[in-house]
């Protein structure tokens, strides 16, 4: 399916509620530390629910392991930065989706690492500067699987 990336994740609760999509979608989440909270958070598990235990979770030291862990060919991070919409992509299996952490966002030294057409954004109000990251990765999530025919679900 999908890897969702959450670079710096700072929001227990945040984490639990993508938690609970990627278990429901089949979506592989990645952590990148340092985490603002520990794994066994109790805002964590109530957010997450039981989900937990049918997530497929893991916690990297560095986007850059990660990335050469993945070895995936193509990479998208979510940005109020970038020129292209989250929509106009066509999203294939094994797609890399990075988010931001919730108080700053992805920091330039990764957008810089990476090419225009990778930086996506998510329509908003113009007077708006952002969406909750859970729902911001729901959104993202269900397009790219809606776009691989919900493979994989009921």
């Amino acid at each position: 399916m999908f890897d969702v990336i959450l670079y710096e994740p700072e929001i227990p609760s945040n984490t639990g509620n993508i938690m609970r999509l990627c278990a429901n979608t089949g979506a592989r989440l990645h952590l990148i530390e340092p985490l603002g909270f520990v794994l066994d958070d109790k805002r964590l598990r109530r957010a997450g629910l039981d989900y937990r235990d049918w997530a497929e979770v893991h916690t990297h030291a560095s986007l850059e392991r990660l990335l050469s862990e993945l070895g995936t060919s193509r990479l998208y991070a979510f940005t109020t930065r970038g020129r292209r919409f989250y929509s106009d992509v066509r999203y294939q299996p094994n797609d890399a989706l990075l988010f931001g952490p919730e108080t700053r966002g992805l920091p330039r030294s990764v957008l810089e690492f990476l090419p225009e057409e990778s930086l996506l954004r998510l329509p908003l109000r113009p007077e708006n500067r952002s969406l909750n990251l859970s729902n911001a990765v729901a959104v993202v999530v269900y397009e790219a699987w809606r776009q691989a025919g919900f493979a994989g679900g009921s």
